[in-house]
């Protein structure tokens, strides 16, 4: 069997999961200590990796930007999204992160100068947003205390968008697992210092508990495999396919919320992700419309 679909399945299911686990991660620990600690134990099995495998991390100039500029969706992303786990449901996080292909084809026109959205790709943009206002309004999804965390999780998608443009500007070509390494590393700095600034609570370790296992997890799949795959798959698949990753799981991940965490499912919330993936469909593949051109 071809590892390729298995790269796919692999990447589908650990990015529908992922906003529940990160949720689950923060329940009985500090979500800035929660996503520091994930990311550490995945930086250390990433260098057993590379070590394993021979292959190189790049310490040079150009290398380090390319970290450096990976981490701030790595650090600043991640951790905008722990703590606004706390106050959103977590198949929103996934609905969010959806924006980001449309957010970096935003931004990739003021920092890489890159051409023009076409009509129908802004129509995609606010069919997408239109979709989003209609989940903001739905106060029983949400609760009346979800501010805070809708504007951490679109700071989130923000950064994570302009973490991707960034990395593209830099150029630089790294092997997929050096470079999610890199930039794992180079997070780590960052969560220590946010989390002192923040009064973190001291880790407590509980194998009995579902944020000690849901931490495990994201830092082996979630940072490790989840990436690998990702990067594997975009290798050898059209990016139109890779695509479809992006509207398949804010789905699952609704789905996943409401069984196992007793997340509601109102039709808004549907409603709104329904236009949202819309708009995403349009973005994607809005040039393959059958539009009438002038004789």
């Amino acid at each position: 069997m071809s590892s390729v679909p298995i790269a796919y399945l692999a990447v589908v299911l650990i990015w529908s999961t992922t906003p529940l686990t990160i949720a689950w991660s923060s329940e009985s620990v500090d979500p800035v200590m929660a996503g520091w600690v994930r990311m550490l134990i995945a930086s250390l099995l990433g260098l057993g990796l590379l070590r394993l495998l021979r292959i190189p991390l790049p310490l040079h100039r150009e290398a380090q930007t390319t970290y450096a500029c990976a981490s701030l969706g790595v650090f600043g992303a991640m951790c905008c999204t722990y703590i606004a786990s706390r106050y959103v449901p977590s198949g929103l996080i996934s609905i969010m992160f959806g924006l980001a292909p449309i957010l970096s084809a935003i931004l990739g026109q003021w920092i890489l100068k890159e051409p023009a959205l076409r009509a129908y790709r802004w129509i995609a943009c606010a069919l997408a947003f239109a979709g989003l206002g209609v989940i903001f309004t739905n106060e029983l999804a949400l609760g009346g205390d979800s501010l805070p965390g809708l504007l951490l999780l679109f700071l989130a998608v923000l950064l994570f968008s302009l973490s991707a443009v960034l990395v593209k500007r830099t150029g630089t070509q790294t092997h997929p697992l050096a470079h999610t390494v890199g930039a794992l590393l180079w997070s780590l700095p960052g969560f220590g210092l946010t989390w002192w600034l923040l009064g973190g609570e001291p880790l407590v370790i509980d194998p009995d508990s579902r944020s000690f296992w849901a931490i495990l997890y994201l830092a082996v799949f979630g940072s490790l495999v989840g990436f690998v795959s990702y990067f594997h798959v975009l290798r050898h698949l059209p990016p139109s396919t890779v695509a479809l990753v992006t509207l398949i799981t804010p789905i699952f991940a609704l789905l996943l919320g409401h069984l196992l965490n007793d997340e509601p499912l109102t039709a808004s919330l549907w409603q709104g992700c329904l236009l949202v993936v819309a708009g995403l469909a349009l973005f994607f593949w809005g040039h393959r419309l059958p539009l009438r051109r002038p004789a």
